[in-house]
């Protein structure tokens, strides 16, 4: 996802400062175009801890100098938050994983609208919901507190920070998502673990998807 930063002629302090000839506005609205990006770069360090990369549109054309701008035109910074925000998220899970064998820590997968993004691939603009989630069959008893090295657990952690961290991004919130496939869709074939509501208990669709229900960072666009 890229966050605009729109940089126009509408503010009335802005069309005041411009003056001149077309040559000499079009320079003016530059120069306070480029503070107006410096300034989002800072905002956008302070909030991710880095400066995100950024396109830049100049009355629609993708790249063009800023002085090409007319002088009742636009200027629009685009800057690419939505990959920082998932990295940041992926690389605190691990940080806050508590270790034995290892199995849980390098067991974190990223979804796109149900959709595996494997690591190092780019993260498809545009989806619904992105989504976080473990594994391990076990990964709910760690969200509980059962693990001497996450007494606070894990995924509902991680979820709080990145919302504070990210919340002028998207809204980042802890849920769970049923994962019918590999370790825990294998556990949940097998195992005879019973649920407190007894419909849960049956054969069938129900019984596997609350099996398969894995703590889960659940992220949507603002």
């Amino acid at each position: 996802m890229r966050v605009s930063a729109k940089i126009d002629t509408i503010d009335r302090d802005v069309v005041l400062r411009l003056v001149g000839d077309d040559a000499d506005r079009s320079r003016q609205f530059a120069a306070y175009a480029r503070e107006a990006l410096v300034e989002a770069q800072e905002v956008n360090r302070k909030t991710t801890g880095q400066v995100p990369p950024h396109e830049t549109f100049v009355d629609g054309r993708r790249g063009a100098a800023l002085e090409t701008v007319k002088p009742d035109g636009t200027i629009v910074f685009e800057f690419d938050l939505l990959n920082d925000l998932f990295e940041w998220i992926g690389l605190t899970l691990m940080q806050h994983s508590p270790v034995l064998a290892g199995r849980y820590q390098d067991s974190h997968l990223f979804f796109a609208d149900g959709v595996q993004v494997l690591p190092g691939e780019p993260a498809p603009s545009g989806a619904g919901e992105y989504v976080f989630l473990n594994s391990q069959p076990y990964a709910r008893k760690i969200e509980r507190g059962l693990s001497p090295q996450a007494p606070a657990g894990v995924y509902e952690a991680v979820a709080t920070l990145a919302n504070r961290r990210f919340s002028n991004v998207a809204r980042v919130r802890f849920s769970f998502r049923s994962l019918p496939s590999g370790a825990i869709g294998d556990w949940a074939k097998t195992t005879n673990m019973r649920a407190n509501q007894e419909s849960r208990n049956q054969p069938g669709d129900k019984r596997f998807e609350w099996l398969t229900r894995q703590p889960a960072i659940v992220i949507t666009l603002r």
